[in-house]
């Protein structure tokens, strides 16, 4: 087999961050938008970009993850000679198999990538939410002959600091890397999204393999190397809409701008379809109690409340009295007469008494068990 490009997901993140919600899944099993997992919007975006050849490198909390994808046919990803595969690590005679950094995950699945003997290799994290059409990052990558493009976006200068600093000239090439620097020189933030030329990438890998301070990371040890040693990287600057979704507060923020009269990310748009896995629920009953206003109500969902400003999963009750304000509601939950919650994440399966509110100014509440 022959591939012009193949996309190798990161998937194996903890998102300890993300406190309960990722205590039994990895980070980009993580539910979204009612009826997502952040893990679809990777793999639509490849197969929307053509890409149809997909590693997802799994290693935190893997089951749910793996369950999940399956075969792929959710995202049209199974097919003969191509497809996606889930990569765990796994022991070789003399090594510890866990993934020791991102870098070191590409190599472990080295075998794996030859195998499709592919001219460049995607690599992608599976935990940011936003749409991109890889194709054209490729043809920005080849125009450039560059030897390795890295996706950034323009961020506030007062935010930089958090992110991994591209420094790059006119042209968009690459001159310098910071890891989130104190003062920052410009505010091309890298999205962790990298395109590379194969075999290149390959022997580099190894090098760094030998290096026995390296942290076999991409931003920290390959990014830097490869400019060391006089390669070509170029920056592709991306203005649409992008979030690490690494905390409570920004998950919560990405699923209210879903209800953004603007819509930063429309999911509604017919040529670039954001997949997940079909469902066989009834449609959702809205009760003639219940007020809806600017929300995400999903399958199987019997609202008879008020629900204002909020995404509510599939098979929610809320009952008659209850108020569901600016909160995410995942599957399964309950909130009984006469409760209230505000911004609020609120966990699978759990039941919110009658009366119970629940809601800060200042913060975003996740409850999990009934627990804040």
């Amino acid at each position: 087999m022959n591939k012009k490009m193949i996309a190798m997901i990161l998937a194996g993140g903890q998102g300890s961050r993300l406190k309960r919600l990722t205590k039994e899944v990895a980070k980009p099993a993580v539910p979204f938008g009612g009826k997502y997992r952040i893990i679809d919007f990777p793999l639509s975006n490849c197969v929307n970009s053509g890409i149809d050849t997909v590693g997802v490198l799994v290693q935190y909390k893997p089951f749910l993850l793996n369950r999940y994808i399956g075969v792929g046919s959710a995202w049209d990803l199974d097919i003969d000679g191509a497809g996606v595969s889930i990569l765990p690590p796994y022991s070789t005679e003399n090594e510890n198999c866990w993934y020791k950094g991102t870098a070191d995950a590409i190599f472990q699945n080295t075998h794996y990538i030859d195998m499709y003997n592919p001219e460049y290799v995607l690599i992608l994290s599976g935990d940011h939410i936003y749409k991109m059409d890889y194709d054209k990052m490729l043809d920005f990558h080849e125009k450039n002959n560059s030897q390795a493009t890295v996706a950034v976006i323009d961020v506030p200068i007062e935010e930089a600091s958090r992110f991994g600093i591209m420094n790059a000239k006119e042209n968009g090439e690459i001159y310098e890397f910071e890891e989130k620097p104190k003062e920052p020189k410009s505010t091309l933030a890298s999205m962790g999204i990298y395109i590379f030329n194969w075999q290149l990438l390959k022997k580099i890998l190894k090098e760094d393999q030998q290096d026995k301070y390296s942290e076999k990371d991409f931003g920290k040890n390959i990014i830097p190397k490869m400019l060391r040693e006089g390669f070509k990287l170029m920056a592709y600057p991306f203005s649409g809409y992008w979030k690490d979704v690494g905390t409570i507060e920004s998950l919560w923020a990405a699923n209210m701008d879903l209800l953004d009269s603007s819509n930063p990310i429309d999911l509604f748009e017919k040529n670039w379809r954001i997949y997940s896995q079909v469902t066989n629920k009834p449609g959702h009953l809205v009760e003639d109690t219940a007020f809806i206003k600017n929300s995400i109500i999903c399958e199987g969902c019997v609202i008879k409340g008020e629900v204002i400003n909020s995404v509510i999963s599939s098979e929610v009750l809320v009952e008659e009295g209850a108020r569901v304000h600016n909160s995410v509601v995942l599957s399964r939950a309950v909130i009984k007469k006469n409760s209230f919650i505000d911004r609020v994440i609120l966990g699978e399966h759990v039941v919110i008494e009658n009366k119970e509110h629940f809601g800060k100014k200042d913060e975003i509440i996740f409850i999990s068990g009934g627990d804040e």
